[in-house]
């Protein structure tokens, strides 16, 4: 069976650190250097978002490939980007606000941004079956 949801512990585990990096794929399959990205978990999710909005490099390699991976605490995970539904709007924002309201207006505010908000993706596990055990990093 495919998996296509986080565990609890993944979600809180994921949800819960400051700041990821992020990984895309080139059309020959080689990852692109990563890139350090806010991530935050809601609606039993876990959601980045480009502060550059869909003109970010970033982003619009996602829209290229949608398998990517992402790197946090010695740990890396292979991601399917996901364009969520409009109804995950309110609970992302707050799981924004929630998480990194220290951080001030001046960070906070383009994140919540309609330029922003236009740049969201879900990111899903891939099968167990293709990453029977997160890898660690060195």
């Amino acid at each position: 069976m495919t998996e296509t949801v986080w565990t609890p512990e993944d979600l809180a585990r994921w949800g819960s650190v400051e700041e990821i990096r992020i990984s895309t794929r080139r059309r020959d399959g080689s990852q692109r250097t990563f890139v350090p990205i806010w991530i935050v978990a809601a609606d039993g999710g876990l959601y980045v978002r480009s502060h550059r909005g869909t003109v970010g490099a970033w982003y619009r390699h996602a829209q290229q490939d949608s398998h990517g991976r992402i790197r946090a605490d010695g740990i890396d995970r292979d991601v399917t980007f996901v364009h969520p539904g409009a109804e995950v709007r309110k609970s992302v924002d707050a799981a924004y606000r929630t998480k990194y309201a220290r951080y001030g207006d001046s960070y906070l505010r383009p994140m919540l941004a309609e330029q922003a908000v236009a740049a969201t993706l879900r990111l899903d596990p891939q099968s167990s079956a293709s990453n029977p055990d997160e890898e660690r990093t060195q």
